[in-house]
């Protein structure tokens, strides 16, 4: 299997992919949620609300697995796992869910409509330091 180099994978992870996040059920079932990232220094950002399954999951069993694919024509993904660490509302997780936004949208106006369209959601920061990856090149 074809596999990317460190700085081809840090490469890739800086780019604003869609990410697959899994979690493990309480009966045990695996939980997939698409998301938005954003990776900096060795740590993977997410932002989830509060009310949703898959914080319900982590707060019980931080074990997380995320999934970043490149779509169509890019045949590169990126999987990460780890144990996710938890935070809730401060002003670090204003900042860095502005950030996450803001990555996934070709202009402001349109992140900060986003923002303020869901800011009175109590949101979560997700930070993950990945203690396994694996990569897949399939674009040669």
């Amino acid at each position: 299997m074809p596999v990317m180099t460190q700085p081809e994978i840090e490469a890739f992870l800086h780019a604003p992919h869609h990410a697959i996040v899994g979690t493990n059920r309480r009966d045990g079932a695996p939980h997939l949620s698409p998301v938005w990232y954003l990776y900096e220094e060795g740590r993977l950002y997410i932002i989830i609300a509060a009310n949703t399954a898959k914080y319900r999951n982590l707060q019980r069993d931080p074990r997380i697995c995320v999934c970043i694919d490149g779509g169509h024509p890019d045949y590169r993904t990126v999987t990460l796992y780890g144990t996710a660490m938890l935070q809730a509302d401060t002003p670090k997780v204003t900042e860095i869910r502005w950030r996450i936004i803001r990555r996934y949208y070709e202009n402001e106006a349109d992140a900060r409509r986003y923002a303020d369209s869901t800011r009175d959601q109590p949101h979560v920061l997700v930070t993950i330091i990945p203690e396994k990856i694996i990569s897949q090149d399939f674009n040669s």
